[in-house]
């Protein structure tokens, strides 16, 4: 393979990587979220890593990975439905249905 062959691939790799990384950083298209309910899905606030929320909740969180903090109180995060409020978090926190005020 000739040097030139190699810069392109790698520069294709480099597009691909990028490109994905924003259809990620988007919010949740209404197929997406109509898929996860239908999965038995549920919303769970307070439970989603730094950058790692599904959609908006509040201030902070204008769209799908946009959380600044981890368990941020008004981020939200699709959990396996009937799971949400006994999921277990660091300080004795608890996942919730509603938006919290914690950590925003």
């Amino acid at each position: 393979m000739s040097k030139a062959s190699i810069s392109t691939v790698l520069l294709a790799g480099a597009i691909t990587s990028a490109l994905s990384t924003l259809a990620i950083a988007g919010p949740l298209t209404k197929a997406e979220a109509d898929a996860a309910v239908a999965a038995k899905k549920e919303k769970c606030f307070g439970v989603s890593l730094k950058g790692q929320n599904d959609c908006a909740a509040g201030p902070g969180t204008s769209c799908q990975g946009s959380s600044t903090k981890d368990f941020q109180g008004n981020a939200w995060k699709f959990v396996q439905g009937g799971t949400c409020i006994s999921l277990q978090l660091p300080g004795d926190r608890k996942g919730s249905l509603t938006p919290l005020t914690r950590d925003t």
